[in-house]
């Protein structure tokens, strides 16, 4: 599914229209996003949980050569399913 498959599936679900459906879409990643990018972290009750975390610096290897590389160290960006989530997964 795409965002605008998303749209589409919330706008039919709420009655409201796609336009709106979007803006509320788009209002809800940004908000999501700033949370994370701040070092918050986003619960939502029953689906999950976004979060940063931290990958330390290591020494990697370029495939094509075997050469070793340094690969730097990165913040990432976690999501952790809740539980009714996981068990509607698990269920289908």
């Amino acid at each position: 599914m795409n965002k605008q498959e998303l749209i589409d599936a919330v706008a039919a679900s709420t009655g409201d229209t796609k336009a709106a459906t979007g803006a509320a879409i788009d209002a809800i990643l940004e908000a999501v996003t700033r949370a994370v990018t701040s070092g918050d972290s986003v619960q939502l009750v029953g689906f999950g949980s976004f979060s940063t975390g931290q990958r330390a610096a290591r020494v990697g290897r370029n495939p094509a050569t075997g050469a070793e590389i340094q690969i730097a160290a990165a913040k990432t960006v976690k999501f952790t399913a809740g539980k009714a989530f996981k068990d509607a997964v698990n269920a289908s």
